[in-house]
């Protein structure tokens, strides 16, 4: 089943007779109609170079042979999780940047393309510039009903972001190692593709870094 183009359109829940605004879901999020492996059966290479699923099947690797987390595709179908992100649907908007509301094509102007990230990092010296992000881009509207409405930004702040170059340098996942009986995860951290450690990560998100930027003061 082919993702959606475009977020959904949830109700809220209201009392009878009472109007229920209209909630907007990020085309990212997941919904509790959709699923993940919680412990994914995971086995130790022949080769003892990375990890691989037990059942592991072609679509289980990109083109570059990275392992990725599995999740069913099922979206509208039950409540929004907010706070979880949908593993496909991140990895084909990062790959397409396109917006992860709407999930049309993101703002682009002469200072680059639009991205709006919470505030979790602490910057450094020409601080965006090398960011690695895991939020794919946005568009102007988008940007602007996120940051009213969304409560984690509004709790921990955030940054608009353009840039004009943004590579895509790696995935976000679970790192194992080789246990006695199957691979333990260990810590969960971006990897770059040329990283020989990324054979031992479940990637769960793919990653850009920002470059040539600008912070946008145009919203």
């Amino acid at each position: 089943m082919s993702p959606p183009l475009t977020a959904h359109v949830a109700e809220r829940p209201g009392s009878a007779g009472t109007a229920r605004p209209r909630l907007i879901v990020p085309y990212i999020a997941m919904w509790s109609g959709e699923t993940t492996e919680e412990e994914p059966r995971l086995v130790v290479l022949p080769s003892r170079t990375g990890i691989g699923y037990a059942d592991e099947i072609l679509g289980d690797r990109d083109s570059r042979g990275v392992l990725w987390d599995r999740a069913t595709l099922d979206p509208g179908h039950g409540t929004p999780r907010f706070a979880q992100i949908h593993v496909h649907r991140q990895r084909r908007a990062m790959r397409k940047l396109l917006c992860q509301v709407c999930a049309g094509p993101a703002d682009r102007d002469d200072d680059g393309t639009l991205w709006l990230i919470p505030d979790r990092t602490q910057p450094w010296p020409n601080w965006p510039e090398g960011m690695a992000v895991a939020e794919p881009p946005i568009c102007r509207p988008c940007a602007h009903l996120a940051t009213r409405a969304c409560p984690a930004l509004r709790a921990e702040g955030h940054f608009v972001i353009r840039a004009r170059e943004h590579p895509i340098h790696g995935v976000d996942g679970t790192h194992y190692r080789p246990g006695p009986h199957s691979p333990v995860p260990v810590t969960s951290q971006p990897v770059a593709f040329d990283d020989p450690a990324i054979r031992w990560v479940l990637a769960s998100k793919l990653v850009r870094t920002l470059h040539d930027c600008t912070i946008a003061t145009d919203l």
